[in-house]
């Protein structure tokens, strides 16, 4: 959840730095969204990594 609300944050700010022109507000938006786009990817993978051990602990039990 955390992620798509750094990478709302991103395109807003984005979009702001288009209208007023601002070079570091886009680059600033840039680096929100993409650091929301990590913090997803690293969410699905521990989920699957939880998933994998739920799955092993029970097949041995």
């Amino acid at each position: 959840m955390g992620g798509e609300k750094d990478q709302a944050k991103g395109r807003v700010k984005q979009a702001a730095g288009d209208l007023t022109d601002d070079d570091d507000l886009k680059r600033e938006g840039e680096a929100d969204e993409t650091a929301g786009k990590v913090k997803d990817k690293v969410d699905s993978a521990k989920e699957k990594a939880d998933d994998a051990i739920d799955s092993a602990k029970d097949k041995l039990t």
